[in-house]
C-alpha cells in the first residue's frame, strides 16, 4: 500500500514574499499553467485581503486552470487563497474564488506564546495568556465556520506552530476541526524545529484528532535552519499527508521546503515511506527555470535536483563510473527532472575517460598518437580554465591537427606593463632558428597588443603590413577561451594568416602574431628554394 501525498505549492503568496520576488499578474498565471501541468493538487493562489491586485490574481489563476480551452494540460489543481482568522479576510478570499470548481479557504492565526504576546497585546483580546488563548481558539472556530459558508475545502494554519505551547496546540487544532476544518497545517512559521520534534507535533496532533480520521495534516516548513524538506518528510513519517512547498523553495527569509526535492525525495525513496505524489517530475527543471527567469532569484549551480551541476561530474573516477554505469553515482535519472543526461563536467580533475568520451559525442575522430597530443593539451588548458566547453575542445583539436608552418621564431618571453597614468609597454626574447640566437626588444604603443606587436616587429626586422587582427570568445564563462586571426601581407602584396587561442590574450595575440610571421619565412624559404631550383642549378650547367 502506498499512500498519496498531498502537493501544496504556495510559490505564487509564500514564495512571492521573498524579498525582490514581486511577481506581475501576467507572471503568475504563467507560473500557475506551469504548477498545473505539473499536476500540483493544491496551488495557492494568493492574499486576496493584502491588495486589489493579489485579489485579481487569484480570480485569473481560478479562470485559467477551470476545466476548459484556456488550461490546455487537462489538469484541474484546487486552488486556494488565504486569509488570516477575520470575517474581511474570509470575505475577500470568498469573493476571489467564487467562479472556482475546485476551491479551498486557508485560514490561520497564531498560536505561540511569542506571537500571542506581540500580536494580541490589546486588552480586547484578554489581559492573561489564558484569555488570549481563548479569543484566538474562538477566532480560528469563527473563521473556518464563516469560510465554510463558500467552500467545503477550509484548510486551518496555527502560525508558528513549531514553537506552541503542545497542549494548547492540541486544543486548538480539536477545536478547527470540530469548526469544519478538512485540513489542519501545522507550520514550522520560524524554520526553529528539528525533524524529531517537528515530527513530534505531528504524533501529538494525529492523537488529538483520532475522532476525526477524515481530517488531512499538513505541513509547511521554513529553511532557515535548512531543515525544511528534512522536516517535511519527518511530518509524513509521523502522519502528515499534506506538504507545502514553493518552486526553487523561494519564500520568506531562507525559503520554504522545495518542491522539487519534495517531489524527488518521494519518487527515489517513497517506497520505504509507503508514500508517493501526482507529480509529473519531469517537468521540474523547466518550471525552476521560469520561476527563477520570473523573480530573478538564479538557481545556485549546486541546487539540489534542478541546479546546473546536479547530474554534472567533473571527477575523473566519477565520469568512469558513470560512462560504465550511471547508478555509481546519480540516484535518480537526470531525464526524470527534466535536466540532460551523462553531463560529463571538464576541468582540472577529470580523466582521459571523460575527455574522449565527450570528443567521440562530438564526432572527432582521433589517432592514438593523436590522442595523447590532445590530452596533454587539455591538461594544459584545464589548469587555466575551471570548465572546458565544447568549443574549447574542438579548438584544441582543430590547432592540433591544422598544419603548422615550421617554426623560424619562438617567443621565449615576453613582460607587458599598461596602467592609467602610464604608456603601455612591452619588452619581449624572441628567438630566431636562422641566427640561432635570442634578441631582446622593447616598445610601446598605442596599447598593450600594439606595444607588443611593435617590439616583436622590431625583433624580426623586414618588412611586413598587420592588415588585420581581430578577437572572438570560442568559449563561455569569465576564463573564457580566446580566439585570435592575425593577417599580415609582405612586400608583394601576399597574406599569410595566424591563429592562436588562449585564455590570456596577450599570450593569444603574441601567439597569433607569430604565426603569422613564421607562415610568411616559411614561404620566403619555399621561394628561395624554387629560385635556386629554376635558376642556381640551370645556370651551373649553362
Amino acid at each position: 500500500m502506498s499512500d498519496p501525498i498531498v502537493i501544496f505549492d504556495t510559490t505564487l503568496r509564500d514564495g512571492e514574499q521573498a524579498p525582490g520576488a514581486s511577481m506581475t499578474l501576467a507572471e503568475k498565471v504563467e507560473i500557475a499553467r506551469h504548477l498545473a501541468r505539473l499536476r500540483v493538487d493544491v496551488i495557492e493562489a494568493g492574499f486576496p485581503i493584502s491588495s486589489p491586485g493579489q485579489r485579481e490574481a487569484v480570480r485569473r489563476v481560478v479562470a485559467t486552470l477551470a476545466d476548459g480551452p484556456e488550461n490546455p494540460t487537462g489538469h484541474v489543481p484546487v486552488i486556494a487563497a488565504l486569509g488570516r482568522a477575520t470575517e474581511a479576510d474570509i470575505h475577500a478570499c470568498g469573493d476571489a474564488l467564487r467562479e472556482g470548481q475546485r476551491t479551498r479557504i486557508h485560514t490561520f492565526i497564531a498560536t505561540s506564546d511569542i506571537h500571542l504576546d506581540a500580536k494580541f497585546g490589546h486588552p480586547r483580546f484578554g489581559n492573561t495568556l489564558a484569555e488570549k488563548r481563548q479569543t484566538v481558539m474562538r477566532m480560528a472556530q469563527d473563521a473556518v465556520r464563516l469560510a465554510k459558508t463558500y467552500t467545503d475545502d477550509v484548510e486551518f494554519s496555527a502560525e508558528d506552530a513549531g514553537r506552541t505551547d503542545a497542549s494548547y496546540l492540541c486544543e486548538i487544532v480539536v477545536a478547527a476541526a470540530e469548526a469544519g476544518a478538512t485540513t489542519i497545517n501545522i507550520p514550522d512559521t520560524t524554520g526553529y524545529c528539528l525533524p524529531h520534534e517537528y515530527a513530534a507535533h505531528f504524533a501529538a496532533a494525529k492523537a488529538c484528532l483520532k475522532d476525526f480520521p477524515h481530517v488531512i495534516l499538513s505541513a509547511h516548513c521554513h529553511d532557515d535552519l535548512g531543515l525544511a524538506c528534512a522536516n517535511s518528510l519527518a511530518a509524513v513519517s509521523a502522519g502528515a499527508r499534506q506538504i507545502e512547498c514553493t518552486l526553487n523553495g523561494i519564500g520568506e527569509r531562507a525559503g520554504n521546503a522545495a518542491l522539487e526535492e519534495i517531489a524527488m525525495a518521494i519518487r527515489t525513496r517513497g517506497s520505504e515511506m509507503g508514500i508517493h505524489t501526482n507529480i509529473a517530475t519531469p517537468h521540474l527543471t523547466e518550471a525552476s527555470k521560469l520561476v527563477a527567469v520570473t523573480v530573478g532569484f538564479a538557481v545556485p549551480p549546486n541546487k539540489a535536483i534542478v541546479g546546473k551541476n546536479a547530474f554534472s561530474h567533473e571527477a575523473g573516477i566519477h565520469q568512469h563510473g558513470v560512462l560504465k554505469r550511471r547508478d555509481t553515482y546519480e540516484i535518480m535519472r537526470a531525464e526524470d527532472v527534466g535536466q540532460a543526461p551523462a553531463q560529463i563536467r571538464l576541468g582540472r580533475h577529470s580523466g582521459r575517460h571523460g575527455l574522449f568520451s565527450r570528443l567521440d559525442g562530438l564526432g572527432v575522430v582521433l589517432t592514438e598518437a593523436e590522442k595523447d597530443g590532445i590530452y596533454e593539451r587539455f591538461v594544459a588548458l584545464a589548469d587555466r580554465k575551471k570548465e572546458i566547453y565544447d568549443e574549447d575542445l574542438l579548438a584544441l583539436v582543430n590547432d592540433q591537427q591544422r598544419p603548422v608552418a615550421t617554426a623560424t621564431y619562438r617567443l621565449d618571453a615576453m613582460h607587458v606593463t599598461t596602467g592609467s597614468d602610464e604608456e603601455p609597454r612591452a619588452t619581449i626574447t624572441l628567438y630566431s632558428r636562422k641566427s640561432d640566437s635570442a634578441t631582446e626588444q622593447s616598445a610601446s604603443g598605442d596599447g598593450p597588443v600594439d606595444a607588443l606587436y611593435r617590439a616583436i616587429r622590431t625583433a624580426v626586422g623586414g618588412t611586413h603590413e598587420l592588415a588585420s587582427y581581430t578577437i572572438r570568445s570560442v568559449s563561455e564563462g569569465a576564463d573564457a577561451l580566446g580566439e585570435v586571426n592575425v593577417v599580415i601581407k609582405n612586400d608583394n602584396g601576399l597574406a599569410f594568416r595566424g591563429a592562436a587561442r588562449s585564455t590570456d590574450v596577450l599570450r593569444a595575440s603574441a601567439a597569433a602574431y607569430l604565426d603569422a610571421l613564421n607562415r610568411l619565412a616559411a614561404h620566403a624559404d619555399e621561394t628561395d628554394s624554387a629560385a635556386f631550383v629554376t635558376d642556381g642549378i640551370m645556370q651551373s650547367f649553362a
